[in-house]
């Protein structure tokens, strides 16, 4: 019990380095952990299945760039679909909502090393 309990503090503090706030949970609360156990499986799920961490710092990179697509370009049903920080630009309106605006093209940008893809619209060069 000790060895988990010191494992249990080393990992409450890396999770600090983060920026994460570590809160206990109640024991024999299977539901308590729901949100977190959404987020780890969603990890896991499209970017840790896909990829294998060289090293620690290799793994903590991968971690920043898809939180960073998680928050600001991941598409999330709950948000009907939204991100959960939108982009700060506001997109041109058009007559019909599948027509780009005149001078606009979609641009992919890779993400998580080509994993995933993020797309924009931005103003063709004349």
């Amino acid at each position: 019990m000790t060895v988990i309990a010191s494992l249990s503090r080393q990992l409450d503090q890396e999770l600090k380095g983060f920026g994460i706030r570590v809160l206990r949970t109640s024991v024999r609360a299977p539901k308590a952990n729901a949100y977190c156990e959404r987020l780890v499986g969603t990890l896991r799920r499209e970017c840790l299945d896909y990829l294998i961490p060289l090293n620690e710092n290799h793994l903590k990179r991968i971690l920043r760039e898809y939180i960073t697509h998680y928050n600001q370009g991941r598409p999330h049903s709950a948000l009907g679909p939204g991100i959960p920080e939108p982009p700060r630009e506001q997109i041109p309106s058009t007559t019909h909502r599948h027509r780009l605006p005149d001078g606009y093209r979609v641009r992919a940008k890779p993400v998580v090393n080509g994993l995933h893809h993020e797309y924009t619209l931005e103003k063709e060069v004349a």
